[in-house]
C-alpha cells in the first residue's frame, strides 16, 4: 500500500471552501479530514472529535512537546493546530489527508511536509463582500475585518500549487475532485516508477 497525500486548503473567509470540501469528501473515497487540537471552548451544536478535539492548554502543549504539530497558532488567547501523529498515521494507512488551514498555517506545513496545495478565492473582492453580506452574520465592523484579511491571504496564492476560483459551485467542485485525482494518478506513477528502479 502507497502512502497517502497531503492536501492544504486555503481560502479566504466567505469563498465556499467548506461547501466545497463537503461534496468533495461525499463524492471521492479514500479522503480523510485532519481534525485540528484547539484549546478554545465548543461552540453550541460542536462536537468533539468531529469538528475539533477540545483540549487544554496542558493538554495541548503536551502534544506539541511529545509529538509535534505539522502547524500550530495562537489566535484569541487560544491554540490550534494540527497534530503531525495523527496526519501521518493516516497517511501511512494510505489515506488522503485533507487540511483546511489559513495561509500562515499552510506556509508551516509546507516548511515540515510536502503538501499539495489548493487555494480558492472569489471571482472578486466585490462578489466576496455581496456573499458575506449575504450571510447576514456579519456586522460592519467584522465585514470590513473579514475583507481586509482576504485581501493579504489572497496576495499568498502564487505560493499554492493550484488556484481554484469559486464562480460556480459545481465548476470549483469538479476542479477539486480533479485535481485530486491528477496527484493520486501522479503518485501511482511515482510508485510504478520506484518499483521498476528495484527490479
Amino acid at each position: 500500500m502507497s502512502e497517502g497525500i497531503l492536501i492544504v486548503l486555503s481560502a479566504p473567509s466567505g469563498c465556499g471552501k467548506t461547501t466545497i470540501l463537503r461534496q468533495v469528501m461525499a463524492d471521492l473515497p479514500g479522503l480523510s479530514f485532519s481534525v485540528s487540537h484547539t484549546t478554545r471552548q465548543p461552540r453550541p451544536g460542536e462536537v468533539n472529535g468531529r469538528d475539533y478535539h477540545f483540549v487544554s492548554h496542558e493538554q495541548f502543549k503536551a502534544v506539541r512537546d511529545q509529538y509535534g504539530f505539522l502547524e500550530w497558532a495562537e489566535v484569541h488567547g487560544n491554540f490550534y493546530g494540527t497534530s503531525r501523529q495523527e496526519v501521518d498515521s493516516r497517511l501511512a494507512a494510505g489515506a488522503d489527508v485533507i487540511l483546511d488551514i489559513d495561509v500562515q498555517g499552510a506556509e508551516q506545513v509546507r516548511r515540515n511536509a510536502q503538501p499539495v496545495t489548493v487555494f480558492i478565492a472569489p471571482p472578486s473582492l466585490t462578489e466576496l463582500e455581496r456573499r458575506l453580506r449575504g450571510r447576514g452574520t456579519e456586522n460592519e465592523e467584522s465585514l470590513r475585518r473579514r475583507l481586509t484579511n482576504a485581501k493579504k491571504e489572497m496576495q499568498a496564492a502564487d505560493a499554492y500549487t493550484y488556484l481554484i476560483v469559486n464562480d460556480r459551485l459545481e465548476q470549483a467542485v469538479l476542479e477539486l475532485k480533479s485535481v485530486i485525482i491528477a496527484e493520486r494518478c501522479r503518485r501511482r506513477r511515482a510508485v510504478a516508477d520506484a518499483e521498476h528502479a528495484t527490479v
